[in-house]
């Protein structure tokens, strides 16, 4: 959901070099968020049950739920976030999850399932999970970043990057506030609004995948970034830590679903069951960074995880952090108003 999307053109090579592109194969059309598995375990898919991936990346929810709402192409399989999967469900886009097909879902922790977005896990499987924080270099941070009220803080003045995301820096500003990630209250998100007009000054750049680069370099000393993001850029630099604020987040889970639509269900569903293989669910986290509810994947993978902040998201921060709600369009108007005057402020 909230990822610093790398839309490789190579990623489909991969795909047609694995010499599944016959036509007495069945095909699986799969939609996920750039760069967000391995390419390696979508060929050897590909090999093990004799068919072809045409494998598509969206950059946002709000894209995927466009193509897949108006456009005449279909997806058998889908991984959106979980309000965006609360819409899809209400607007009875997806096709029930036959459980008996996917017997991995046994390695699924408790904690990442039967939550709000999809009581029971109906029509969805859990993928991964994270949570938004600040990245902060810390030799350049001197004060504790336990609170969203550093990025006010004018000591860092051209040295804080905020997120391009609507929902995330104005919910960073809402929890700062002791407001809820998922206000309704126009008075409560116009305050936010104005509390991020204000630090405005204070603000390199509202950045998205450039982030990485700006951190490593030292350009910048924080960044609002999600928890995987997080995890990648601080195994690359040194110096580097990650923190969830106090007052709480976004935790955001990303699930597989399969459209009402979708032309091979049965083949959707082992394809993912077989991403819920530990071997394969290691595999992918090693090529993500993102926390993964797949026990005995993280059972697989060397001590550097376990010792990753960005990675190893503590149930106590889980436990601070909302789940964003699919909020009623009258209300994104407010939001979307409110995005509009901090991003013509000066």
């Amino acid at each position: 959901m909230k990822k610093f999307v790398l839309i490789l053109s190579l990623l489909c090579l991969p795909f047609l070099a694995s010499g599944c592109g016959s036509d007495d194969r069945a095909e699986l059309t799969v939609y996920n968020w750039g760069d967000y598995m391995d390419p390696e375990v979508i060929a050897q898919f590909e090999d093990d049950y004799n068919c072809r991936v045409n494998y598509e990346t969206f950059t946002s929810n709000e894209d995927m739920y466009v193509k897949v709402k108006n456009s005449s192409d279909t997806y058998d399989v889908l991984v959106p976030s979980d309000y965006m999967i609360e819409r899809l469900i209400r607007e009875e886009m997806l096709r029930p999850i036959t459980k008996d097909n996917i017997p991995n879902l046994a390695n699924i922790d408790a904690a990442a399932q039967d939550l709000a977005f999809d009581p029971g896990n109906q029509y969805s499987v859990p993928y991964f999970y994270g949570v938004l924080g600040i990245v902060y270099n810390t030799a350049q941070v001197t004060d504790p970043v336990d609170s969203w009220d550093i990025l006010w803080n004018d000591k860092y003045a051209s040295k804080i990057l905020m997120y391009d995301s609507i929902r995330d820096s104005m919910g960073a500003s809402l929890k700062r506030l002791g407001f809820s990630m998922n206000e309704t209250n126009e008075a409560n998100i116009n305050a936010a609004r104005d509390a991020l007009i204000t630090q405005k000054p204070l603000v390199m750049a509202y950045v998205t995948d450039n982030v990485k680069s700006l951190m490593a370099s030292g350009d910048a000393a924080m960044a609002v970034v999600y928890s995987g993001d997080a995890a990648i850029i601080m195994s690359e630099t040194n110096n580097l830590d990650f923190a969830v604020p106090k007052e709480g987040s976004n935790a955001f889970y990303d699930n597989f679903v399969i459209p009402k639509n979708a032309k091979n269900p049965e083949l959707a569903e082992q394809f993912i069951n077989f991403m819920l293989t530990p071997e394969v669910a290691a595999k992918n986290i090693e090529y993500v960074g993102y926390s993964s509810p797949n026990t005995p994947a993280l059972a697989l993978l060397d001590s550097s995880w376990s010792n990753n902040a960005g990675f190893n998201i503590s149930p106590e921060d889980l436990a601070r952090s909302e789940i964003f709600m699919d909020l009623p369009s009258d209300i994104m108007e407010i939001y979307n108003r409110a995005w509009t005057e901090i991003s013509v402020s000066k």
